[in-house]
Protein backbone atom coordinates (compact mmCIF):
# COMPACT_ATOMS: atom_id res chain seq x y z
CA UNK A 1 0.00 0.00 0.00
CA UNK A 2 1.25 3.02 -1.15
CA UNK A 3 -1.50 5.89 -0.25
CA UNK A 4 -4.95 6.08 0.89
CA UNK A 5 -7.52 8.94 0.04
CA UNK A 6 -10.53 10.05 1.38
CA UNK A 7 -13.18 10.52 -1.41
CA UNK A 8 -15.94 13.47 -1.05
CA UNK A 9 -17.15 12.47 -4.49
CA UNK A 10 -19.59 10.24 -5.60
CA UNK A 11 -19.28 8.76 -8.48
CA UNK A 12 -23.20 8.98 -10.24
CA UNK A 13 -22.87 8.27 -13.42
CA UNK A 14 -20.05 6.69 -16.28
CA UNK A 15 -20.48 7.02 -19.77
CA UNK A 16 -18.90 4.58 -22.33
CA UNK A 17 -17.82 6.32 -25.61
CA UNK A 18 -16.17 5.63 -28.53
CA UNK A 19 -13.95 8.65 -31.10
CA UNK A 20 -12.03 8.34 -33.94
CA UNK A 21 -8.52 10.47 -33.77
CA UNK A 22 -7.27 11.36 -36.88
CA UNK A 23 -3.43 12.77 -36.63
CA UNK A 24 -1.41 14.17 -40.03
CA UNK A 25 1.74 15.32 -40.32
CA UNK A 26 3.24 16.73 -43.42
CA UNK A 27 6.55 18.09 -44.53
CA UNK A 28 5.69 21.38 -46.83
CA UNK A 29 6.69 21.33 -50.03
CA UNK A 30 7.44 17.20 -49.96
CA UNK A 31 4.76 15.30 -51.19
CA UNK A 32 3.39 12.81 -48.28
CA UNK A 33 4.45 9.51 -50.40
CA UNK A 34 8.08 10.50 -49.44
CA UNK A 35 7.65 12.56 -46.16
CA UNK A 36 4.11 12.88 -43.83
CA UNK A 37 2.64 10.13 -41.41
CA UNK A 38 -1.29 9.77 -40.77
CA UNK A 39 -3.01 7.81 -38.37
CA UNK A 40 -5.92 6.88 -37.68
CA UNK A 41 -6.92 5.80 -34.15
CA UNK A 42 -10.16 4.11 -32.38
CA UNK A 43 -10.09 5.25 -28.74
CA UNK A 44 -12.42 3.57 -26.39
CA UNK A 45 -12.62 4.75 -23.08
CA UNK A 46 -15.33 5.89 -20.19
CA UNK A 47 -15.90 8.90 -18.50
CA UNK A 48 -17.68 9.37 -14.86
CA UNK A 49 -19.57 12.18 -13.50
CA UNK A 50 -19.27 12.60 -10.22
CA UNK A 51 -20.86 15.42 -7.44
CA UNK A 52 -18.17 16.49 -4.62
CA UNK A 53 -19.38 16.57 -1.64
CA UNK A 54 -16.49 18.01 -0.11
CA UNK A 55 -17.57 21.36 -1.45
CA UNK A 56 -20.29 21.47 0.95
CA UNK A 57 -20.18 24.02 3.17
CA UNK A 58 -22.07 25.31 6.29
CA UNK A 59 -25.58 25.75 5.94
CA UNK A 60 -25.39 23.62 2.51
CA UNK A 61 -27.78 20.75 4.48
CA UNK A 62 -30.41 21.69 6.85
CA UNK A 63 -33.21 20.04 8.74
CA UNK A 64 -36.59 21.26 10.24
CA UNK A 65 -36.79 21.42 13.60
CA UNK A 66 -39.37 18.83 13.64
CA UNK A 67 -36.74 16.90 11.75
CA UNK A 68 -39.12 15.53 8.99
CA UNK A 69 -37.97 18.18 5.89
CA UNK A 70 -34.11 18.45 4.89
CA UNK A 71 -32.54 20.39 2.36
CA UNK A 72 -29.52 19.64 0.45
CA UNK A 73 -27.43 22.21 -2.26
CA UNK A 74 -24.91 19.98 -4.09
CA UNK A 75 -22.51 21.90 -6.50
CA UNK A 76 -23.47 21.00 -10.11
CA UNK A 77 -22.31 17.08 -11.21
CA UNK A 78 -18.74 17.75 -13.44
CA UNK A 79 -16.75 14.82 -15.23
CA UNK A 80 -14.03 13.16 -13.35
CA UNK A 81 -10.73 12.06 -15.65
CA UNK A 82 -11.34 10.19 -18.80
CA UNK A 83 -9.88 6.80 -18.71
CA UNK A 84 -9.21 5.54 -22.52
CA UNK A 85 -9.10 1.49 -22.38
CA UNK A 86 -5.65 0.78 -23.92
CA UNK A 87 -7.40 -3.40 -24.77
CA UNK A 88 -9.79 -1.79 -26.64
CA UNK A 89 -8.38 1.21 -28.49
CA UNK A 90 -6.22 0.31 -31.71
CA UNK A 91 -4.62 2.37 -34.37
CA UNK A 92 -6.84 1.68 -37.70
CA UNK A 93 -4.85 3.03 -40.07
CA UNK A 94 -0.91 4.60 -40.10
CA UNK A 95 0.46 5.81 -43.32
CA UNK A 96 3.76 6.69 -43.76
CA UNK A 97 5.80 8.26 -46.43
CA UNK A 98 8.58 6.35 -47.55
CA UNK A 99 11.27 8.51 -45.65
CA UNK A 100 9.68 7.67 -42.25
CA UNK A 101 9.40 4.18 -42.82
CA UNK A 102 13.02 3.53 -43.29
CA UNK A 103 13.64 6.11 -40.47
CA UNK A 104 10.97 3.83 -38.53
CA UNK A 105 13.46 0.91 -39.15
CA UNK A 106 16.20 2.65 -36.66
CA UNK A 107 13.64 3.35 -33.63
CA UNK A 108 9.56 4.45 -34.03
CA UNK A 109 8.61 7.34 -31.58
CA UNK A 110 7.15 6.31 -28.91
CA UNK A 111 5.74 9.83 -28.23
CA UNK A 112 3.59 10.02 -31.46
CA UNK A 113 1.66 7.39 -29.77
CA UNK A 114 1.29 9.26 -26.02
CA UNK A 115 -0.07 12.35 -28.78
CA UNK A 116 -2.77 9.69 -29.90
CA UNK A 117 -3.68 8.72 -26.26
CA UNK A 118 -3.55 12.45 -25.03
CA UNK A 119 -5.49 13.51 -27.79
CA UNK A 120 -8.32 10.88 -27.27
CA UNK A 121 -8.72 11.97 -23.44
CA UNK A 122 -9.52 15.41 -25.00
CA UNK A 123 -12.05 14.09 -27.68
CA UNK A 124 -13.56 11.35 -25.23
CA UNK A 125 -14.50 14.22 -23.14
CA UNK A 126 -15.54 16.06 -25.53
CA UNK A 127 -17.78 13.64 -26.43
CA UNK A 128 -19.26 13.12 -23.12
CA UNK A 129 -19.65 16.84 -22.69
CA UNK A 130 -21.88 16.90 -26.49
CA UNK A 131 -25.23 16.58 -25.15
CA UNK A 132 -25.15 13.05 -23.64
CA UNK A 133 -26.70 14.12 -20.58
CA UNK A 134 -24.34 12.49 -18.54
CA UNK A 135 -24.26 14.91 -16.00
CA UNK A 136 -28.03 15.64 -15.73
CA UNK A 137 -27.84 11.56 -15.17
CA UNK A 138 -25.58 12.09 -12.27
CA UNK A 139 -27.54 14.89 -10.57
CA UNK A 140 -30.54 12.55 -11.05
CA UNK A 141 -29.02 9.60 -9.61
CA UNK A 142 -27.63 11.61 -6.62
CA UNK A 143 -31.14 13.09 -5.75
CA UNK A 144 -32.45 9.78 -5.71
CA UNK A 145 -29.56 8.15 -3.89
CA UNK A 146 -29.81 11.22 -1.05
CA UNK A 147 -33.80 11.19 -1.09
CA UNK A 148 -33.84 7.16 -0.45
CA UNK A 149 -31.34 7.47 2.37
CA UNK A 150 -32.75 10.09 4.17
CA UNK A 151 -36.29 8.94 3.58
CA UNK A 152 -35.03 5.57 5.12
CA UNK A 153 -33.93 8.26 8.49
CA UNK A 154 -37.47 9.05 8.74
CA UNK A 155 -37.32 12.41 6.63
CA UNK A 156 -40.61 12.37 4.88
CA UNK A 157 -39.54 15.49 2.89
CA UNK A 158 -36.39 15.75 0.88
CA UNK A 159 -35.05 18.60 -1.13
CA UNK A 160 -31.44 18.31 -3.34
CA UNK A 161 -30.77 21.73 -4.98
CA UNK A 162 -27.80 22.15 -7.58
CA UNK A 163 -26.13 25.31 -7.15
CA UNK A 164 -25.78 27.79 -9.69
CA UNK A 165 -22.25 27.26 -11.32
CA UNK A 166 -19.46 29.57 -9.87
CA UNK A 167 -18.43 32.15 -12.37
Amino acid sequence: LRAVSSLGEYHAASGHFQVVVDIEKDTRFVPSFLKGERDLFVAVGSVDSVVDFDQLGEGDVTVSRDRRRATIRLPHARFDDVDVDPSKSYVYDRDRGLLDRVGSVFGDDANNDRKLYLLSESKLRKAAGDNSGLLRRAETNTRLMLQGMLRSLGYTTVTVEFLPPET
